[in-house]
């Protein structure tokens, strides 16, 4: 009985640790993502000649993240 109780309460702390990595994991993907992919892709845009794409991507995200900005106040 009592093996039954610590099996149980086994699974329910590790299945937290398991969602709470899940959670991290995602955080630090949109941190990558916003500080290291998109300056590097916008970067790459710009020196290939592609301003035209470049452009637009940057003011979308630009206007995403001041209304993200604005919403958190």
């Amino acid at each position: 009985m009592l093996t039954f109780i610590f099996i149980c309460l086994m699974f329910g702390i590790f299945g937290k640790l398991i969602g709470l990595a899940f959670k991290m994991t995602w955080g630090i993907t949109k941190v990558l993502f916003t500080l290291v992919f998109l300056p590097v892709i916008l970067i790459a845009l710009a020196i290939g000649g592609l301003v035209t794409i470049a452009l637009p991507i940057l003011i979308v995200v630009g206007i995403i993240s001041l209304i993200c900005g604005v919403a958190r106040r």
